[in-house]
């Protein structure tokens, strides 16, 4: 299975920025696909997720101001970031969660993108 994000970037705080993550590969089905962060010195930590049965789930701190989506085919999910906090800085990770061929769930991580947001 692979992970190909992007979106990542350089906004000022206040703005908006957009991400976007397609999985590919040898799989039964996605069972959720998310979106963790690591600011430099923190543990990673969700960002949101979304099933799929389309639920989401999102951290407490974006709230309000993220929105996690995903395409009809469930096999692409956006994070729409807006009012975006000089807190937001992370490297963002996109995450999936699949039924393997084999039968076994199992984990999948893109290569991380950058978000840097200036105060």
């Amino acid at each position: 299975v692979q992970l190909q994000a992007s979106g990542g970037g350089s906004v000022q705080a206040g703005g908006s920025l957009r991400l976007f993550c397609a999985a590919s590969g040898s799989f039964f089905s996605i069972i959720h696909m998310g979106w963790y962060r690591q600011a430099p010195g923190k543990q990673r930590e969700l960002v949101a997720s979304i099933t799929s049965g389309g639920s989401t789930n999102y951290a407490d701190s974006v709230i309000g101001r993220f929105t996690i989506s995903r395409d009809n085919a469930g096999n692409t999910v956006y994070l729409q970031m807006d009012s975006l906090k000089s807190e937001d800085t992370a490297v963002y990770y996109c995450n999936v969660n699949v039924n393997g061929i084999s039968g076994l769930r199992k984990d999948y991580w893109g290569q991380g993108t950058q978000v840097t947001v200036s105060s």
